[in-house]
């Protein structure tokens, strides 16, 4: 008999079986729990009165934890409870509600996606109408400096391992992608610098009368192309000056806000570190752009407030693995020899390992972030003013999962504060739990408690 069914059996005869089962059920299905040891009190505020104690020893042992891990390819448990706080931390922004105030799903409001610029031809997949295309046609026997053709008439299905690849790897430009990926996160901020200064002048403001007005909101997520290199999508809102609840000025209009959005894209140019090996260059955007009104409610092919916050959702669960990368850190560069990914994958991470190397990137930290292909910036980020938080979702969930045990415990109108002291104890399930886990995750993350 397996062995991990055989402790399955031992612990099932224990009398904390049902404890210990109850532990792991609840996680629903986490892949990586945190192990902690310790004890909480329950005390009653007013008379000082110790109610209720709980200790580690009361869950068999060890009080498990679910990792909270964002990425789906990680924990996909964890994800799905991220994912939906990232929906509603996105609607909320939208449509109101989450103490957001409802005024808000009138306020001019745009979903634009902005690109990362082209470094050489890579086999992509086109439609038309429905129909597949060639990925790049091109003269027959035109080619490349070295030799290789540079069209491709093929029509690839979704699963080609060939998408993302390079047509020539030699004549991609290796370096500049690394390069776009590790100012990404400060080319967005000097977009949104950029964005302010655009609308101002479209309304005859100065930067300084235009934040007496009005105020710009925005929420971004990055979503990786298998080509390595990462898009952002956001939503970006106009608002009073105090924000969500302040009416826009009169001359705000979603005509406005995307017509701004597309001129500040193009403004927008950084100069990258490392002179001296790469030579001058100017990183921007690409000029591929996508920016499109967003409507309460949906008539006809009108972007709805729930159709973006669920697309945005969606991709806040995945990583660099969708382009092919590795989840954890490279801390030697013959460990990247072994790793099981792509030509072009590899490519960039030894783009990365290179410059990393040498004087003038160390301000990148390019080798710290070889396994994210250069990008260092988050992956979900929003200003202060859009909505609620993460945090804020994640505390009200906390709130009223305790106050359903203090009810359960005949607690529910009396004044406590709980007090307590947890450590680490390493994380994971043993062989027995990892079972129970399983069938949770099989059983679509629900169990009986």
């Amino acid at each position: 008999m397996n062995e991990a069914v055989t402790a399955l059996l031992e612990r099932a005869a224990r009398p904390d079986f049902d404890v210990w089962r109850r532990g792991i059920v609840r996680l629903g299905g986490c892949t990586n729990p945190v192990h902690l040891l310790g004890g909480t009190t329950v005390v009653d505020v007013r008379t000082g009165e110790a109610i209720r104690s709980f200790t580690s020893d009361d869950a068999g042992g060890l009080l498990l934890v679910a990792c909270g891990n964002r990425r789906a390819s990680v924990c996909p448990a964890c994800a799905r409870v991220y994912r939906a706080d990232t929906y509603q931390l996105i609607r909320a922004g939208l449509a109101g509600g989450k103490n957001v105030a409802e005024e808000v799903g009138g306020h001019p409001r745009v979903f634009a996606t902005l690109t990362a610029p082209g470094f050489g031809p890579v086999h992509s997949r086109r439609e038309r109408g429905g129909r597949r295309l060639a990925c790049r046609p091109r003269p027959a026997g035109e080619r490349c400096p070295h030799g290789v053709p540079v069209g491709c008439g093929l029509r690839h299905a979704e699963d080609d391992v060939r998408l993302g690849e390079p047509l020539c790897p030699r004549c991609y430009d290796y370096a500049g992608a690394v390069l776009w990926q590790a100012h990404a996160g400060q080319l967005w901020h000097r977009f949104t610098l950029e964005l302010r200064r655009e609308l101002a002048r479209r309304a005859g403001l100065t930067r300084a009368e235009f934040a007496d007005v009005a105020r710009l909101s925005y929420a971004k997520v990055a979503e990786y192309q298998r080509r390595g290199l990462v898009h952002f999508h956001a939503v970006i809102r106009l608002d009073g000056p105090d924000g969500p609840a302040a009416p826009p000025p009169g001359w705000a209009g979603t005509g406005l806000l995307a017509e701004a959005v597309r001129a500040a894209v193009g403004l927008v140019r950084l100069p990258a570190v490392g002179v001296d090996v790469v030579g001058s260059r100017l990183i921007g955007f690409g000029t591929q752009l996508d920016v499109r009104p967003i409507a309460a409610f949906g008539v006809g092919e009108r972007l709805t407030s729930s159709a973006v916050a669920g697309y945005i959702a969606k991709y806040a669960t995945k990583g660099a693995d969708v382009a092919g990368a590795v989840g954890g850190r490279i801390h030697h560069a013959a460990d990247m020899v072994a790793l099981p990914v792509r030509a072009h994958v590899l490519r960039m991470m030894g783009a990365c390992w290179w410059l990393g190397g040498l004087p003038g990137f160390e301000s990148l930290g390019l080798r710290r972030w070889a396994h994210m292909l250069g990008y260092r910036g988050h992956f979900t980020t929003k200003s202060h003013r859009y909505s609620t938080t993460l945090t804020a979702l994640r505390n009200a969930r906390a709130e009223h999962r305790a106050a359903q045990q203090y009810a359960a415990l005949g607690l529910g109108d009396r004044d406590t504060v709980s007090v307590g002291t947890w450590r680490y104890a390493g994380r994971g399930y043993s062989p027995e739990a990892a079972l129970v886990a399983a069938s949770v995750r099989g059983g679509d993350g629900h169990g009986a408690g």
